[in-house]
């Protein structure tokens, strides 16, 4: 069973569609990145998604690459994830699922990491530079502890690939719905669309789209196709600029798109 599907169906049989926040671990420092991600599930988010900052976050904006510097020059270490998520798991009953780049993964031991992902409370991984056909370790280790794994489809992916992250993924998959890095944009691409159409069409029953969406409009427009709507950079911004209060504002701003949904 996965928590995060659970959540995501409820929210669909509610005649919606899912909210996920992401935001960095230790920005800007430890305990406000854990009562900020507690502010996001009491103001609206539905699923959480806390990044690991990372030496390398190829597929970060400039928004989310300045705080997670931020983070490892403040002194985060991984251990401090697994801190983080166990803090925020024993406040709310939202899944948590970890963002991170796989190399840390791999340095750390992708069965302990598992295991001690399970220990504190987490829901799974969202691994956005692991394609499925390399994750043989990870695989089985989340079948083993029973974690979601979540993995990306692009508009540039053919339809056997689009079918390989279906079939391996459990929680949802993951549609980014532009090409390139993330952040906040005007408007949200119109690919992500037709790729949410053809992930259906591949057998795809959970989907979040993101990478790109900042308004309550925006995540009504998603959620009219997809099965969630994930904002990063916007509640990213919003921490940085004007710490949890700001942040718990955009939350509660962006979550009335899931409402507009019905009316």
């Amino acid at each position: 069973m996965s928590a995060v599907e659970d959540v995501i169906a409820a929210r669909k049989a509610a005649g919606s569609g899912a909210f996920v926040g992401y935001l960095p671990v230790g920005f800007p420092d430890l305990a406000t990145s854990i009562e900020a991600a507690v502010a996001l599930v009491e103001n609206g988010v539905d699923v959480l998604e806390l990044g690991l900052p990372y030496s390398d976050p190829v597929m970060d904006g400039t928004v989310i690459q300045k705080a997670t510097q931020a983070a490892l020059a403040g002194g985060f270490r991984l251990a401090h994830g697994f801190e983080a998520v166990a803090a925020i798991t024993a406040r709310v009953s939202a899944p948590v699922l970890v963002m991170t780049y796989w190399n840390p993964v791999l340095q750390y031991g992708v069965d302990r990491f598992a295991d001690d992902l399970v220990a504190a409370g987490g829901a799974g991984l969202i691994t956005p530079d692991l394609v499925p056909d390399e994750a043989g370790p990870w695989l089985a280790a989340s079948d083993r502890t029973g974690l979601d794994r979540v993995f990306l489809a692009a508009p540039s992916s053919t339809d056997a690939r689009l079918a390989q992250a279906v079939a391996t993924s459990r929680g949802f998959v993951y549609a980014v719905s532009t090409m390139g890095i993330t952040g906040a944009r005007s408007d949200v691409d119109s690919a992500a669309r037709g790729l949410v159409a053809r992930l259906r069409d591949v057998g795809a029953t959970s989907t979040c789209v993101g990478v790109g969406i900042s308004s309550a409009e925006q995540v009504r427009e998603v959620l009219g196709y997809a099965d969630g709507a994930i904002v990063g950079s916007a509640l990213v911004t919003a921490l940085a600029d004007g710490g949890v209060g700001a942040v718990a504002r955009t939350a509660g701003a962006l979550a009335a798109g899931t409402r507009l949904t019905t009316s």
